[in-house]
């Protein structure tokens, strides 16, 4: 990884967004692999930015979940799936564009989004979709 990709990295642990692999969707989003129907195991609401490091559009919408996660850290998750490195949960989602937010509300569905959303769109969608 280069310099700036690490201190991405630990910036956005500082913040509250959260890195996910194939084993921590399993265990805080759902188990999904086992051809079981949905059920999101959360306690909060959540959001997962599928995005790829390569990926201009994803690089823009990064600073606007960062603010998103630490303003509404306390209602909703905030989880990023990188997917040239989480292969697998890319395909489950039939992901083919680049950002893609999955909004996963407490009860019901979760919804698909695609593309690099303003600010005042997340937040709308946050309060309609997920709280």
């Amino acid at each position: 990884r280069s310099r700036r990709q690490r201190q991405m990295c630990i910036r956005d642990r500082n913040m509250s967004v959260t890195y996910l692999n194939k084993e921590d969707f399993t265990a805080k989003v759902a188990n999904v692999w086992n051809g079981e129907e949905w059920k999101y195991l959360g306690d909060k609401p959540a959001i997962i930015d599928f995005f790829a490091t390569w990926c201009g559009p994803c690089k823009a919408l990064s600073p606007i979940l960062d603010e998103v996660a630490d303003k509404y850290k306390d209602q909703i998750y905030v989880y990023k799936v990188d997917v040239d490195q989480q292969e697998e949960l890319s395909a489950l989602f039939n992901i083919r564009t680049v950002p893609s937010l999955l909004f996963i509300p407490m009860e019901g569905k979760p919804k698909m989004g695609r593309g690099v959303m303003p600010k005042s769109d997340l937040e709308y969608a946050i309060k309609t979709v997920l709280l």
